[in-house]
């Protein structure tokens, strides 16, 4: 090989055409082995075999920042693998001949048959990949810290071995930074594992035997909030559990462990913020006024234009900086990483922290997120500001999660700035109460009241709307239903003040505004009383009225639970329409309104359900976590996973869930309902028992008389009879008949009853079925959910089927599929009782107005299983054609030959002859013959 030859198979191989020498350099063991693992080492299975999963493929990759454990996994992973793998640790200055004097060196023990030399040339890698592909096991290389490679070049003969060692080349690497340059195409091969923060993030059990592990005890209930305050970050937990065992009460230490711990901080200092330049760092210390941000944002606190590009590059490093899915992207910091930070910002002067929160106030006001510029703006100081945006934005300023809340604490206002406005009081006390500090936000609203008797007439009125505004939410908060009826019914009370006409402030709230929150409010309550009809009427009131006064905060929550409400009443169509217009709203976007979101994929999850899509059910479904808190919703869920459950052949599991969401219920459906939440006082003004705003007057009239001050106990009723019927179904489905007797003992109309039937119809007494089935299609059953009254339909159909009723069987089947079609339900004919498809497959011979659905559902109905061995069609000496198999579904209908063959655009001889092939094949001598043959044969 010449010199120039030489020289181009060294640049092939991403290294620079130096002298051998350089080569030269003593190899360091210690860099070709698994460095020790840390002292009380945690076992991770669940990474362990993603690794393994990984090492079947080209490269796997584990990437995240400083302390989420690559190195360790690394390590714990090489040290289970037989043989061992190759190992090299990359350190920082590496030139490409330095790396790849310390990668051939690894291989060369698997590669006896590679090029001599010590080490060999880096131009030899035709030699090496040669001998690696020769190999009858493949090589697994562990290749860590890979972004220390000076030169990312140098990774191109990697790239080349493991394209041309056929796979018998396996590289598992870690890296600070995403994929180097140079194999970008195995991730367009579709040859590359990934595994990053989200995965090497500890779990709940991870955390807890790591803290068992370091003599660290803690209460069960408080290992998920050590998870959360630290992300799962490894390093993070690692100091929390050294540090905790040498505290008097590590149980107090740990509910306070923070990233402004010494420890923490000066990890995070060193290893995440100074390798970061100036614009990324100056970025994440004045972001931190902020629980999260955009670019935007960040340029506004800035006064430059270069947010952007640092904030992408900190999210796509992962770990300590995430992205959502919106647009324009929001980001937010690792829980320690903001904790520092805040605490950075403390040590700013008082004027550059106002200066910061004018900044955002500005700008959340300016993008319509009054909350955030409230808050921001009684940082800052900005009194009048923070009144006009009490003001002009109360009803967005009504919280109806716990998204959002997150940053500095602002001061409360001072007194005399109080006394000049006692409106500015009633601003601090709905920022607090949005917030979720209910105490804070009692004393603000105590203190308004206290100033409100210096206000003129017009601004009074107006004073008491904003207050029974922040009483409806303080009686959320305390978990208070009755007050919170009691409070709303005071806010409709209202009346829209006129005001001066000088003031522009005055009449900013009207009457739609009012009907939206007092709505929202009386349909939460509602729903948390399990009362679904009552809670679907006061939404989607309260969704027109939000659209009038264009609340878009007030018709996202309210178009979210209406879409749940009326999948779960069988109104499909409808909940498609909202769900879908939910989840296209932009404050659905992103993190701000998980919660609503999740209601929103609930819906869908419902739908798909009902329309036989589990895989569509199943993803909906993953992604409406955040709903769990609510014991209806909850509900909701369960019926919908006990159900794929069931499909899955897990009816235990399914059970289980079943048994669990009609505990919780119990105490909503008795009446008792949801106990207020401890720790948190009662409203403090306007409830019973409290002192008025001055002898003889209140604020509002009283509630009319009538005024629903109860939820209904049907609501709840209902649906613990809903789950109930369920697990009766899946007991009795599952060989338990007697179990599901027993659970229907005594339970009145509706799902139950229906569910009776079934029970009994599957036991084999159709006259029992007939006792117990209630009148399915009269004015009382109008009000079932569609979903009951289908199942109800076709148990009567197969009851007057086996009665040897036809006339009457095919009068009830054509009512269900008149109901189904309305809504688009197809699970009730798919998943139903055996014998329904073949009364579907008759009711096509005899006529219906349901050609194309009935045909379809005839085609994938479920049928019992067949016996092992045999497949559709087996008992044919001769199987039918494609065409013939088209052919024979249209044999099914009432169409002639000559409309087959235009439907087809075939010639009539053409069907003809086709018509004959197909009576040959299936021995038979006439049309309806054969259709009756080939369903025999589940051709069709």
């Amino acid at each position: 090989m010449t010199q120039h030859e030489v020289a181009g198979a060294r640049v092939a191989a991403g290294v620079d055409p130096v002298p051998a020498a350089v080569d030269a350099a003593p190899l360091l063991a210690s860099r070709l082995a698994p460095p020790p693992l840390p002292e009380p080492v945690l076992v991770r299975p669940r990474l362990l075999r993603r690794l393994d999963e990984g090492a079947a493929g080209a490269l796997t990759l584990v990437t995240a920042p400083a302390g989420w454990g690559k190195t360790t996994l690394l390590g714990s992973w090489a040290r289970t693998v037989e043989p061992a793998p190759a190992w090299v640790s990359v350190e920082a200055g590496d030139t490409g001949a330095r790396l790849w004097s310390y990668l051939t060196a690894a291989l060369r023990p698997h590669a006896p048959g590679g090029p001599p030399g010590d080490p060999p040339r880096p131009d030899r890698l035709e030699l090496l990949a040669a001998a690696l592909a020769a190999r009858e096991r493949p090589v697994l290389l562990v290749l860590d810290d890979v972004h220390r490679v000076a030169d990312p070049a140098a990774l191109t003969g990697l790239e080349f071995l493991l394209r041309h060692t056929e796979g018998r080349l396996r590289v598992v690497a870690g890296a600070r930074t995403d994929l180097p340059a140079g194999l970008h195409r195995l991730r367009l091969a579709g040859e590359l594992t990934t595994v990053g923060p989200a995965e090497l993030a500890c779990t709940d059990d991870e955390v807890a035997d790591l803290l068992v592990a370091h003599g660290v005890f803690l209460p069960a209930a408080a290992v998920p909030r050590l998870r959360a305050r630290t992300g799962g970050w490894p390093a993070g937990l690692r100091l929390a559990a050294l540090a905790a065992r040498d505290r008097p009460d590590p149980v107090r230490w740990l509910e306070q462990f923070g990233g402004d711990q010494p420890d923490v901080a000066g990890y995070l200092r060193a290893e995440v913020l100074a390798p970061l330049d100036d614009a990324a760092r100056d970025a994440l210390r004045r972001g931190a006024v902020a629980d999260a941000v955009s670019a935007d944002l960040v340029d506004a606190l800035t006064g430059r234009r270069d947010a952007e590009r640092a904030l992408t590059a900190l999210a796509t490093a992962g770990g300590f900086v995430d992205r959502d899915d919106s647009r324009p992207p929001w980001y937010r910091c690792h829980p320690l990483l903001a904790d520092l930070l805040r605490a950075e910002l403390g040590e700013r002067t008082a004027e550059e922290r106002r200066d910061l929160h004018r900044r955002a106030a500005d700008w959340y006001a300016r993008h319509a997120r009054p909350a955030e510029a409230l808050r921001h703006a009684l940082a800052a100081g900005r009194w009048d500001a923070a009144t006009e945006l009490l003001v002009t934005g109360w009803p967005e300023l009504v919280p109806y999660d716990d998204e959002g809340a997150g940053g500095p604490v602002p001061a409360a206002p001072p007194e005399a700035e109080v006394r000049r406005d006692p409106e500015l009081a009633l601003a601090a006390a709905a920022e607090r109460a949005h917030a979720g500090d209910a105490d804070a936000a009692a004393a603000q609203l105590r203190r308004a009241a206290g100033h409100a008797r210096s206000l003129p007439v017009p601004c009074r009125d107006r004073f008491r709307r904003l207050a029974v505004a922040v009483e409806v939410t303080l009686a959320r908060l305390t978990g208070d239903h009755d007050e919170v009826r009691r409070a709303a019914s005071r806010l409709l009370a209202t009346r829209t003040p006129g005001g001066p006409a000088d003031d522009p402030r005055a009449g900013a709230a009207d009457d739609a505004d009012v009907a939206a929150v007092a709505g929202a409010a009386l349909g939460l309550v509602a729903l948390s009383g399990a009362d679904l009809r009552g809670a679907a009427a006061e939404f989607d009131a309260a969704l027109a009225a939000a659209r009038a006064a264009g609340r878009a905060r007030t018709e996202l929550l309210c178009v979210s639970r209406s879409a749940l409400l009326h999948a779960a009443l069988g109104e499909l169509r409808a909940a498609e329409r909202a769900a879908g217009e939910a989840l296209a709203m932009p404050p659905c976007q992103g993190w701000s309104c998980r919660t609503d979101c999740a209601y929103a994929h609930l819906a869908l999850a419902v739908v798909a359900l009902h329309r036989d899509l589990p895989d569509d059910a199943e993803a909906h479904l993953a992604l409406a976590g955040p709903t769990a808190d609510e014991p209806a919703v909850a509900a909701l869920a369960a019926l919908c996973r006990a159900t794929l459950l069931r499909d899955r052949g897990e009816p235990a599991t399914g059970l289980r869930l079943l048994s669990a969401a009609r505990d919780a219920l119990a105490p909503l459906a008795a009446g008792d309902g949801p106990a207020r939440a401890e720790g948190l006082p009662a409203p403090a003004v306007g409830a019973p028992g409290s002192a008025p705003l001055s002898a003889g007057d209140r604020w509002a009239s009283p509630p009319t008389a009538g005024a629903p001050l109860e939820a209904g106990r049907g609501g709840a009723g209902e649906l613990a009879a809903w789950l109930l019927a369920a697990e009766a179904d899946l007991r009795a489905a599952h060989g338990d008949p007697g179990a599901a007797r027993e659970l229907l003992a005594g339970t009145p109309a509706g799902a139950p009853a229906v569910a009776l039937a079934r029970v009994e119809l599957r036991a084999g007494d159709p006259a029992a079925a007939a006792r117990a089935l209630p009148p399915w299609d009269g004015p009382e059953a109008a009000a079932w959910p569609l979903p009951v009254r289908l199942d109800a339909g076709l148990l009567d159909a197969v009851l007057a089927g086996r009665a040897g009723d036809a006339r009457r069987t095919g009068r009830t089947l054509e009512r269900v599929l008149e109901l189904a079609a309305a809504e688009g339900f197809r699970r009730p004919f798919t998943r139903a009782e055996p014998g329904v498809r073949d009364l579907l497959a008759a009711h096509l011979d005899s006529g219906t107005a349901h050609w194309p659905t009935v045909s379809d559902l005839v085609r994938v109905a479920q049928e019992p299983p067949a016996r092992p061995g045999t497949e559709p069609g087996r008992e044919l000496d001769e199987p039918l054609t494609e065409r013939e198999l088209t052919i024979l579904r249209y044999l099914q209908s009432i169409l002639s030959n000559v409309e087959i063959a235009a439907e087809l655009s075939l010639s009539v001889n053409t069907v003809k002859t086709h018509v004959r092939n197909i009576y040959r094949k299936l021995d038979a001598t006439r049309r309806r013959e054969a259709v009756r043959r080939a369903r025999e044969l589940h051709l069709i």
